[in-house]
């Protein structure tokens, strides 16, 4: 068995044989990258490779540039371990006609992956993907594939990068301490250099987990999102009485933001994170412009966009699906703490000019003595409050994920937390929209149950709503809504 095209391209434990990322994998997959892209006309155009600090990162960027070099491809060989979101942008700000980035993002430490750009510097999507594993199938053994060395180039690409995030902001508040943390990933660099950069000086970081270390050696799992990863920047966040404190993922293309509140240091959901830029974003973008989530997302968003008389899309999970959510895209995110925040320069999620313009909204906020918390609260006053959970069911064999999802397709639930719902088949879907999902909807409540994509769970994504304002309401009727979710275990 090999490792098969999945989220943007390849990912997995890094070792010996076809199913592990090594040398050879990745020579075989860039020979097929390199006919692909040849066979679409592309033979000669500029391709962008960039990498993480995860083990066999450099080995992997190696053969990746050589096999690209000796196709005769002109490659940007990015000087040293950089962010994701400095490759998307170079992609694009090339007019390049793929990019590469060698990561695994927030995987375990064991984990590499080689991730694909096309133009436009969108992720790959099918059918692409499945021709490019055609032509990788159709590659000679790694032994006979062409080889070229390649200089590193693109040194100012991280510059140029820098000034674009700095166009971002629109406050001139600048009072504000932030705590920071990048998981032993390589965003620390870019991302205090991004805040001196728009007027953040007074950027405390957690100096344990600064310097790449692809061990990660202080985090069970390098996800912000997962129990006791952000423990360390909130210890410091307290410790120096900061204003916010920002966790990175290792790749530095999602960011989580914590606040601090009466009882201590919070973290704030993606869902709030992101209904937040939404609005930010919305208040200078044009009328009409477009922003987007996904079907796991809060419904916030959407209700939030017909406030402001902008257009709203809902897509598929993923960056590679919100991305192409329509003409006039000015921002997208998804609940996974991912945000999209200048589509024209970056299409994906940037954890970097996401840390930013939280930053931004956060010192101008703090001027009139308001807090980002404060924030999400006015629009809960105004749209109702929305509080949300995930619930993931880890299994140890695959087949009780489909023997869960055959149960409620057979006998879906009438009413949730004391509320009536439909049942809506993602499955059967004739759009854009199909997919392994139900999603259970009443009036106030919200749940979609999918299996996981990338690990042995099953996901089930609650709301609940109070169009009232309360929050207690809001709160018993999600209790209940993660109660039947865990129930789903048996």
């Amino acid at each position: 068995m090999t490792l098969r095209f999945g989220t943007a391209g390849l990912r997995g434990p890094v070792g010996d044989g076809p199913d592990c990322m090594n040398v050879p994998t990745v020579v075989r997959t860039t020979a097929g990258l390199a006919a692909w892209l040849i066979e679409q006309g592309h033979r000669g155009g500029t391709v962008v490779v960039g990498r993480d600090a995860r083990t066999g990162s450099a080995e992997f960027f190696t053969a990746a540039t050589e096999v690209l070099a000796a196709a005769e491809f002109d490659v940007v060989a990015l000087p040293r371990p950089l962010p994701t979101p400095v490759t998307a942008y170079a992609v694009r700000e090339l007019n390049a006609v793929a990019g590469v980035q060698i990561t695994a993002s927030h995987n375990p430490a064991t984990d590499n992956g080689y991730k694909v750009y096309l133009a436009g510097g969108a992720q790959i999507v099918s059918p692409a993907d499945r021709r490019i594993e055609s032509a990788i199938d159709d590659a000679p053994d790694a032994d006979a594939v062409p080889r070229a060395a390649v200089a590193a180039s693109g040194g100012d690409l991280v510059d140029r990068y820098l000034t674009r995030v700095a166009s971002l902001p629109r406050s001139q508040h600048r009072n504000l301490r932030i705590a920071l943390t990048p998981l032993h990933g390589v965003g620390g660099e870019t991302a205090v250099a991004a805040l001196h950069t728009t007027g953040f000086t007074d950027v405390h970081v957690v100096a344990a987990q600064f310097e790449p270390d692809p061990a990660f050696p202080t985090v069970a799992f390098p996800n912000p999102e997962e129990p006791g990863a952000a423990d360390a920047v909130l210890e410091l966040a307290a410790d120096v009485n900061a204003d916010i404190a920002i966790a990175l993922d290792p790749d530095a293309d999602r960011c989580a933001v914590a606040v601090p509140t009466a009882t201590g240091w919070r973290l704030l959901r993606g869902d709030e994170t992101g209904v937040l830029l939404g609005d930010r974003i919305l208040e200078n973008a044009p009328e009409g412009s477009l922003v987007a989530t996904t079907i796991v997302s809060s419904a916030l968003l959407g209700t939030l966009a017909a406030a402001r008389g902008a257009r709203f899309a809902q897509t598929l999970t993923g960056f590679k699906w919100l991305t192409r959510a329509g003409e006039g895209l000015v921002y997208a995110y998804e609940e996974a703490i991912g945000h999209c925040v200048d589509p024209d320069a970056v299409r994906d999620k940037d954890g970097i000019a996401t840390a930013v313009l939280v930053a931004d909204y956060a010192a101008e906020l703090k001027a009139s003595g308001r807090t980002l918390v404060d924030a999400l609260d006015d629009l809960h006053r105004e749209f109702g409050v929305h509080v949300g959970d995930q619930v993931a069911i880890r299994v140890t064999e695959l087949t009780q994920i489909d023997t869960i999802m055959a149960g409620l397709r057979a006998d879906p639930p009438p009413a949730l937390a004391e509320e009536l719902v439909t049942t809506t088949d993602l499955a059967t879907d004739p759009g854009p929209l199909n997919t392994d999902a139900l999603v259970f909807e009443g009036a106030t409540v919200r749940v979609v149950v999918r299996p996981s994509g990338t690990e042995p769970k099953l996901k089930c994504y609650l709301e609940a709503v109070s169009r009232s304002g309360d929050r207690d309401t809001a709160t018993r009727s999600l209790d209940a809504l993660r109660r039947w979710a865990i129930g789903l275990a048996g």
